[in-house]
């Protein structure tokens, strides 16, 4: 009775909001087993008109409970001072504590942090309504936000819209855009929305109480949680022209009862991306991790060093190395003996540091203090020390020698791949934990041991140990060289053959760090991949144009990059050596063809470059790798992968997805069934769930 009830009210609550801009569909889905806490009654009713309390309750069938309040709960627009959630018997007080504007349509917010109190069973999309005037604002609009590169849903984002009247024409052009950006003299945002929403774990939203008027819309990750976009921090996404909710085109919506939210086609699409291009730099940490090496981390990526110097180290000594990608962090390395560097080390900075009055980077000095401190030992490390002091004391009192056994050496290197199997196009590396300062590379050894040649279409087999011996073995050159973006790291180009065996052979102290470390010994055996063993993927390209330049990448069913193609054109593309298994493949539209994938930027409000993953003509997706196979039926036309993602292609993918995740989902559960029968997967449904209410249900649902 209880879910019978809970169904119909959600359609009675559904009609007075969705009566323009949506096409009601059947509910689809099934019985669930529990059941959210239900409404029993709203005090004042949910959408009052002229609304001028400070007090609303919010009764339940049952005892609830607040939980992620500061997550889950917001209001729309954003209130001030936040209001007070308290619980009080069976319902939900809530006080206002800021004063609301006139003829205005305030919505709040509760996301699932209202739950019952025994099963802890969440009240999605728990929405109430009021207006400071004579009406509710009531168009509604729907969307999706999307991560750019990974061509997936970025969970629980905004949604802000500016109404473009109440915006700056000096801050807002067609080529600069600091909607987002301007700060007033507290650091507060200059501009606020007029409407949020929150999309649902999907990444689908539906934004509810608009006015008929253009809106500048934006969509970002609140990574902390504070609703504020933070420049290089958090994802952010917008749309190029204003929309107005009137001017959409309809779209459906319907009740998802498995996961028990509102759900929608969606109208408008973000690509969102990092904007890496407006640089709030700033000195935001130091650090010294280790007794020869220190740390700086910067806000923003790409920073401006002018000069570091210290008080006690020869600048000649210090090792700059920048350790990611965006160089945002960075090493400092001290070439020096241990027993040389002081436990804190005194120094200056100065770098281009952002300025938000001049709106520019200016020079900046900064001192650094850098202090480290022995890890204290182990009792372990203690009782070695003192039978070592002990040994050596016995062997003065009978004046006998005593030679102190070799310590071990804390000297660390890393090589990718490790060991295993290698194929053509491998690339053996080695990772150095500190900077070297000896090097002697040509007594490094590789081996080749030659595999006799396979007879027709069987795959080799490895000789046992004592055949090995009577194989031909020689040695072969090894070619070193130096990654230009990461200085500790060193590749080894060795021409691998398949079939045949490989043993590579480092001496002891052939390398020396900074620390003056050495290693020790080394042999790694690697052996050359079976072709029988792999499978072969054969790909056309048609590019939109024959100059057109696009990143083609092989991917594991999980997402791992398994290949990667730079640089291709109309043409064909194969990939070697492809381990049996499912893969996919991801298509990366190289506009300026510098052979990487380029984020977008919100101030030059350029978006970021189209990656799309490749789906045939049937729907598929993923594809089966098998062994000693050759595929050629992949054929990527590019005019079709990126064609201009209107609402009804953005439905269809998005439908695709997440089919292929139920498909998933039950393979999953019919290898790993639930132990109690009771609550299987089998409550049936048609329409698959897109999205969610994170800012949409109404308080009846």
């Amino acid at each position: 009775m209880r879910r019978a009830i809970a169904i119909v009210v959600a359609i009675l609550f559904c009609v007075p909001f969705l009566w323009r801009c949506a096409n009601i569909m059947r509910l689809e889905g099934g019985p669930k087993d529990t059941l959210p806490p239900l409404i029993v009654a709203v005090l004042p009713e949910d959408y009052t008109a002229n609304f001028a309390e400070k007090n609303i309750f919010i009764e339940f069938d049952e005892y609830v409970q607040i939980q992620d309040q500061q997550k889950e709960f917001f209001t729309s627009p954003q209130m001030k001072k936040t209001p007070q959630l308290s619980i009080r018997g069976r319902g939900v007080y809530i006080q206002i504590k800021d004063t609301l504007a006139e003829n205005t349509t305030y919505a709040l917010n509760f996301g699932s942090s209202i739950r019952d109190n025994n099963e802890g069973n969440p009240r999605h999309g728990l929405r109430y309504v009021f207006s400071t005037g004579p009406e509710i604002d009531s168009m509604v609009v729907s969307g999706y936000t999307e991560d750019s590169y990974k061509a997936d849903s970025v969970p629980k984002s905004f949604i802000y819209f500016f109404p473009v009247d109440a915006l700056d024409s000096l801050v807002l052009t067609r080529d600069y855009d600091s909607t987002m950006l301007k700060k007033d003299t507290m650091g507060a945002p200059m501009y606020r929305p007029a409407v949020i929403a929150r999309a649902e774990p999907n990444g689908v939203f539906i934004a509810q109480n608009l006015k008929p008027i253009p809106y500048r819309i934006y969509a970002f990750e609140d990574t902390n949680s504070n609703m504020m976009y933070e420049p290089s921090i958090d994802k952010i996404g917008f749309i190029e022209e204003p929309q107005n909710p009137a001017e959409l085109t309809d779209f459906g919506i319907w009740f998802d009862s498995i996961r028990m939210y509102v759900t929608a086609q969606p109208q408008l699409y973000f690509r969102m991306f990092t904007d890496e291009t407006f640089k709030q730099q700033n000195l935001r940490e130091q650090s010294r991790p280790r007794q020869h090496q220190a740390q700086l981390i910067f806000n923003a990526p790409w920073p401006e060093i002018d000069d570091i110097a210290f008080d006690s180290i020869p600048r000649d000594r210090v090792i700059v190395e920048p350790m990611a990608l965006r160089r945002d962090t960075m090493a400092l390395w001290f070439n020096m003996p241990g027993e040389e560097l002081p436990d804190t080390i005194k120094g200056t900075i100065t770098y281009r540091q952002w300025n938000d009055s001049l709106h520019m980077l200016v020079p900046a000095t900064k001192d650094l203090r850098l202090a480290w401190r022995p890890v204290p030992e182990t009792r372990e490390q203690e009782r070695e020390r003192l039978r070592l002091e002990k040994a050596r004391e016995e062997a003065l009192q009978d004046s006998t020698e005593w030679v102190e056994p070799e310590k071990k050496t804390l000297f660390r290197s890393t090589f990718t791949p490790s060991s295993g199997t290698v194929t053509p196009e491998t690339q053996l590396s080695i990772m150095f934990d500190m900077p070297l300062i000896r090097f002697d590379t040509a007594s490094v050894r590789m081996r080749e041991i030659v595999a006799p040649a396979p007879t027709g279409r069987s795959s080799y087999t490895r000789p046992s140990s004592s055949k090995e011996e009577k194989r031909d073995t020689v040695s072969i050159p090894i070619r070193w060289r130096q990654d230009t973006a990461q200085m500790r790291r060193w590749y080894l180009d060795v021409a691998w053959k398949v079939r045949n065996g490989y043993q590579l052979t480092i001496p002891k102290g052939a390398f020396e760090d900074i620390a003056r470390e050495v290693n020790d010994s080394t042999t790694i055996s690697y052996t050359g991949v079976d072709p029988d063993k792999t499978a072969t993927y054969v790909v056309s390209v048609t590019g939109k144009t024959p100059d057109a330049r696009y990143i083609v990448q092989l991917l594991s069913e999980s997402g791992q990059v398994l290949q990667e193609k730079r640089d291709v054109q109309t043409g064909k593309v194969t990939f070697l050596y492809v381990n049996p298994g499912n893969v996919k493949f991801r298509v990366t539209e190289d506009a300026n063809g510098n052979g990487k994938w380029d984020s977008g930027s919100l101030v030059e409000r350029r978006q970021p470059e189209r990656t799309e993953y490749y789906v045939n003509d049937e729907g598929v997706d993923v594809f089966i790798a098998k062994e000693n196979w050759e595929f050629d039926d992949v054929r990527l036309d590019m005019n079709k992968i990126f064609a201009p993602m209107t609402p009804q292609r953005l439905w269809e993918t998005l439908e695709a997805r997440e089919l292929s995740r139920l498909q998933r989902v039950a393979e999953e559960r019919a290898k790993n069934p639930p132990r109690d029968q009771n609550q299987s997967s089998g409550m049936g449904f048609q329409m698959p769930s897109m999205g969610g209410m994170g800012s949409g249900s109404s308080v009846g649902y």
